[in-house]
């Protein structure tokens, strides 16, 4: 799997990853270290007890690493999290609705590791 192919995968912006890292050698060290990352994992956490605190810090650090390497979608769903527990934000979204977006975060995260992996075996 190329670079190219594991943004189209994830549905992310390649051509975002290039202006911001420059090099495709640039871009391929820091997405193989993507799965290293503890944001993702900080934020699901928190989203079982719907720890407010929690989920805006994972999800602000897991949009701007996302964000960052061109995985503009990830990079987007966690910027909705985001904004939902800004603080001195009302709420918009039930817990329930919430959920489902961890959820969809989650779906997307592991769809990217996956293909983080196939680009790793080459």
């Amino acid at each position: 799997m190329t670079l190219q192919e594991l943004y189209t995968k994830v549905e992310g912006d390649y051509e975002a990853a290039k202006r911001t890292l420059m090099m495709d050698s640039l871009i391929g060290k820091m997405i193989v270290r993507f799965p290293e990352d503890p944001n993702c994992g900080r934020m699901l956490e928190a989203g079982k007890t719907m720890d407010a605190a929690g989920l805006f810090e994972g999800a602000h650090a897991l949009k701007g690493v996302a964000g960052s390497l061109g995985l503009t979608k990830l990079s987007a769903m966690a910027g909705e999290i985001t904004e939902e527990f800004r603080e001195g934000r009302p709420r918009s979204k039930s817990d329930d609705e919430v959920r489902e977006k961890l959820e969809e975060v989650r779906r997307l995260y592991e769809t990217t590791l996956e293909a983080i992996r196939e680009y790793t075996a080459g």
